[in-house]
């Protein structure tokens, strides 16, 4: 599943395209793209119409666009799942193999003749057009979640969030971030510290790949406790989960095959920069140690016996 490098790689991507135009047409075909909207395709392609993006932005791992009062302010969240793509191509394009939605593009920076195309081979993601509400992690008149656009905004000046995601923590690269808050919860928990990465409530955006990276350059092992771990040495392990989400973002993404694309059908390589994700009998490259993989929360952890030693 995407984490947060790719989907903000998506979320510029589409942006650029998207914010500002008008959804002048708007076709979603099948049942399982619009599951979450209980009324059906047919009544979210009329909700949709006419509404202008104003603002496409992203919080941890989910991306949404924020669409233009009728009557009131709501996003539409799209969910990539396990191989959602967004991609923006001509309107006289074919349509692409597992297309499920198309939206004609009017105005904005996309130009005359252009579309937002949801493609999904396995029909994990979806669209769903949700109500908004003020950031719960946001104080007033503070900026607003990683996007581009005019956020919406309550009365007191709190950013506005997909009602839906108000429980997801900001992410490393947010102004709400507060590493002190995260470090302070992480230490107080008799859990792996792994786990406690990958909790979206106490930090959005880090995946399996980036923990494991994040904690090999921290030279700690994933099944260490929170508890036991001093103050300065979680705040080293945060900095460190922003830097490599930093480095993957800079390149494009982590892609390992074709499922992960950006708006313009690229792959990102940021797989060719892995120190442990993936490379489980390769040498460490800081000690020469092979890596080691193991099976973690139904699926598999990546480190280095030598560096990151269990206690």
């Amino acid at each position: 599943m995407p984490e947060l490098p790719e989907v903000e790689v998506v979320r510029a991507g589409v942006a650029r395209h998207v914010t500002g135009a008008t959804l002048g047409g708007v076709e979603i075909l099948g049942r399982r793209v619009a599951r979450r909207h209980l009324l059906g395709n047919a009544d979210l392609t009329a909700r949709l119409l006419g509404r202008e993006v104003q603002a496409v932005r992203r919080r941890g791992k989910y991306l949404w666009l924020d669409l233009s009062p009728a009557p009131a302010p709501e996003a539409l969240v799209v969910h990539l799942g396990m191989s959602g793509q967004l991609l923006v191509a001509d309107a006289d394009r074919s349509r692409a193999r597992h297309q499920h939605a198309t939206f004609d593009l009017v105005g904005g920076a996309a130009g005359a003749g252009r579309q937002l195309r949801f493609v999904d081979q396995r029909t994990f993601g979806g669209l769903a057009l949700v109500d908004v509400v003020p950031d719960p992690f946001a104080p007033t008149g503070s900026p607003a979640t990683s996007g581009t656009g005019v956020a919406a905004r309550d009365g007191a000046g709190r950013p506005l969030v997909p009602a839906t995601i108000a429980h997801i923590a900001p992410d490393p690269f947010e102004p709400a971030f507060d590493p002190d808050r995260v470090q302070a919860l992480l230490r107080r928990r008799q859990s792996a510290v792994k786990r406690s990465l990958l909790d979206q409530g106490l930090v959005s955006g880090i995946g399996n790949i980036y923990a494991d990276e994040a904690l090999w350059r921290a030279r700690l092992h994933g099944e260490r406790l929170g508890s036991g771990l001093p103050r300065a040495r979680v705040l080293e392990l945060l900095d460190h989960a922003r830097d490599v989400m930093g480095e993957a973002l800079e390149a494009g993404g982590t892609s390992f095959d074709a499922l992960y694309v950006d708006v313009d059908g690229e792959s990102g390589y940021f797989a060719r920069s892995l120190n442990a994700y993936g490379l489980a009998g390769h040498p460490c490259t800081r000690c020469g140690t092979p890596i080691v993989r193991e099976r973690f929360m139904n699926r598999s952890s990546y480190f280095c016996p030598a560096c990151q030693r269990r206690r």
